[in-house]
């Protein structure tokens, strides 16, 4: 008992800790696919948050799209081709207090011969004292890495990047909630009828 009190304790520390830093999410994608990411950031201060900046290893990805925040605004980063680099995020206001974390999205394309993602962060308090995540996974402030696995073969995209597979998926998806949805409503149907008939037998 002790020895699984002691595992528990530990495994929540180490949550806290990685919940702490700063993670883009989704962490695992495929080749190819065009996903919209999140960044998401912990304020671990006092002070709080002011900017958050992210840079992107163009050879893997490719983020094109930024999605509005209210209380921040955003500067895109480009190379001498016209690529997208990196973002910065710059509060409007008081930022992300201590007890507070902020989401901030983006869209691109995953390469297609990508094997990693490694986003580099760089978390500025509204004291002046920079974060910056973009250490090795074992290290006080790792990157965030999204692992991106291969395409499955014969998955073809659609017009919106979307793979077969992923539409399939989706289909598949809303087939069942369909018939979920159905079943419910001959339930329900049923139910009523019951109780129709019980009460029509009391008052006979």
């Amino acid at each position: 008992m002790l020895n699984c009190a002691v595992l528990l304790v530990c495994s929540l520390l180490l949550a806290g800790i990685a919940s702490a830093h700063v993670v883009v999410y989704p962490q695992e994608s495929t080749q190819g696919s065009y996903e919209k990411f999140t960044v998401r950031v912990p304020s671990e201060k006092d002070v709080p948050t002011v900017k958050v900046e992210v840079k992107f290893p163009v050879d893997a990805v490719a983020v094109s799209r930024f999605e509005p925040k209210a209380g921040w605004n955003y500067q895109i980063s480009k190379d001498a081709d016209g690529k997208v680099t990196g973002v910065v995020w710059t509060a409007t206001g008081e930022g992300l207090s201590a007890t507070e974390f902020g989401d901030f999205g983006m869209q691109g394309k995953v390469g297609d011969t990508a094997t990693a993602i490694t986003w580099k962060a760089y978390q500025t308090y509204k004291d002046g004292s920079v974060v910056e995540w973009t250490g090795a996974a074992d290290s006080k402030t790792p990157a965030s890495v999204t692992t991106v696995k291969a395409k499955p073969a014969g998955a073809a995209a659609d017009n919106h990047g979307a793979t077969a597979g992923h539409t399939a998926a989706a289909s598949s998806g809303t087939s069942n909630t369909a018939l979920y949805l159905s079943i419910a409503a001959v339930v329900l149907a049923a139910l009523a009828l019951i109780m129709a008939m019980r009460k029509r037998g009391a008052a006979s």
